[in-house]
């Protein structure tokens, strides 16, 4: 399985879609800036590319990524590549991790690489890989890169801070690196040791205070929903300096098998029940909001303070987890189960790698990032969420209910769903295709009849900060037919003690 939360702010994305296709000798292909929208120029196509929906194809090959920024003077501003087109590309034209990898890297090195410092998850059915990737400066086009396979049953994250350190480079079947990986970092006075004490975290990006509190707290709160990480909690914290904590591992061994809703879950975290929790001090709002607003840090009379960043946060884009099976044919195998906002507000559709097309609401021509559309799961998502991120308390069970309700349905289909699909595979590959498409694009179109009503609803519930009645059947009504008179809820508890205590007798009604 892959995971990844696409967070960046004010992005608006779809899952994109490339079909299937053979090009002529000599046809090329545009690179776009994936962020930005840039045009970089042009590449020679591949001979044959792959069908990809969002990041995976046909093949069950995956790719995420996070960006750790690194050192400024490391990025190529002359180069080709960005990292958005290499996962794209790739996936175009790998049927394997380390195929994808091999693409990945050799697009690089040969055309430059102009984004920063970048952290992929590259997956198939067998291995899973984590490849950190950076420019070698203006005009090089050249970069350093290392990838290590995670073992067998292990758990590995990152979240935009670098994390390979060391690394035994003449293991070929666990790690591949750039020829010049760690002679660069000699040349440029930033490593003198030996080749087996060379850290490609503490050459290229060394932690600072935001790299680990910002970013690699992240990791300690997925890790820390399959075992005790307290051990760690002052790395993570980034208060002590770095020789003074116990340093988080790139991966650990979960003491339980771990399932697709499990992931989904975590990706959902905002530290909850940890001493990292968003609750207790103003920035929770009224109604205990575990969401902060950007940026990062605020200055204020000459000192400067921080947010905390969960791993579920209001400016995700679009969320996934991929499932990669190599016991099924691969256009039954893999699924991306996919959300196209803060995984925390949304369920996670199925859609099946082998796909004619992406669920409609997921890639609508209408919308983009100022163009709001009915058609959009983007848009009607954010449409949600954004009504109950500031009375988070209030509103959010309503949105829970629902989120939990669909994933549910979805999960307990499956097995019938891919039972059938086999069937129909065993006698032609196509029609299981083509079942496998209604029932996905189904789904999407199902999850957006149900996001459009949750909408409406919660605008006639909680309107004006109160709440309307209601039984099984609906919003209740007097006997004369209008609406029962609304329940004024008030603060919660926490939020009235604090008001009580930060104002003294302020608002402390007199005794009659």
């Amino acid at each position: 399985m892959c995971s990844y939360n696409a967070d960046s702010y004010g992005a608006f994305n779809q899952m994109l879609y490339f079909p299937a296709a053979k090009h002529a000798a000599g046809e090329t292909r545009p690179v776009i800036d994936w962020d930005t929208k840039r045009p970089w120029g042009e590449i020679p196509e591949a001979a044959e590319t792959c069908k990809v929906l969002g990041n995976i194809n046909e093949y069950q090959v995956a790719i995420g990524e996070t960006t750790f920024g690194g050192r400024e003077e490391m990025v190529d501003s002359t180069g080709l590549m960005d990292y958005g087109s290499l996962i794209y590309i790739a996936l175009q034209r790998s049927k394997t991790a380390r195929e994808a990898i091999s693409i990945m890297t050799s697009l690089a090195e040969k055309y430059g690489y102009n984004s920063e410092g970048e952290t992929f998850s590259i997956c198939d059915t067998r291995e899973a890989w984590i490849m950190e990737m950076m420019g070698q400066g203006a005009g090089s086009k050249k970069v350093v890169w290392a990838a290590i396979r995670i073992p067998d049953g292990a758990v590995c994250a990152h979240a935009n801070q670098s994390r390979i350190r060391t690394f035994d480079k003449n293991d070929k079947e666990n790690v591949m690196v750039s020829a010049d990986c760690i002679e660069y970092a000699r040349r440029m006075g930033w490593y003198d040791g030996r080749d087996e004490d060379f850290s490609f975290r503490d050459a290229y990006c060394a932690p600072d205070f935001s790299g680990r509190r910002y970013c690699e707290a992240r990791v300690w709160a997925i890790f820390n929903h399959l075992q005790d990480m307290s051990a760690y909690v002052d790395y993570a914290a980034g208060i002590k300096p770095l020789s003074e904590c116990e340093e988080m591992p790139m991966w650990i061994f979960p003491e339980r098998k771990i399932s697709v809703r499990d992931v989904e879950n975590m990706m959902r975290d905002h530290y909850e029940g940890t001493p990292f929790a968003l609750d207790g001090d103003l920035g929770e709002g009224i109604w205990q909001m575990p969401y902060r607003p950007t940026p990062l840090s605020f200055k204020l009379d000459g000192k400067e303070y921080f947010n905390e960043r969960p791993v579920s946060t209001q400016q995700t884009s679009f969320t996934f987890v991929v499932q990669l099976r190599s016991y099924l044919p691969r256009q039954i195998g893999g699924i991306i189960w996919f959300g196209n906002d803060d995984a925390n507000m949304v369920p996670f559709v199925p859609v099946y790698c082998c796909n004619n097309e992406p669920p409609k609401c997921f890639n609508d021509p209408v919308a983009d990032d100022v163009t709001f559309s009915d058609g959009s799961a983007f848009w009607v998502s954010n449409w949600v969420s954004n009504m109950v991120y500031p009375r988070y308390s209030q509103m959010f069970g309503a949105v829970e209910k629902e989120r939990d309700r669909l994933d549910s349905l979805y999960a307990a289909r499956q097995a019938e769903i891919e039972t059938e699909a086999l069937r129909l595979y065993k006698k032609n590959a196509d029609a299981a295709i083509a079942y496998l498409t209604d029932y996905s694009n189904g789904l999407g179109d199902d999850f957006m009849d149900t996001w459009h009503r949750l909408a409406r609803y919660l605008i006639v519930k909680y309107n004006d900060m109160v709440e309307k009645p209601e039984d099984g059947n609906g919003f209740l009504r007097t006997q004369y037919g209008a609406g029962e008179t609304v329940v004024r809820t008030g603060y919660p508890e926490r939020t009235a003690r604090r008001i009580a205590e930060s104002t003294g007798d302020k608002f402390l009604m007199p005794e009659e």
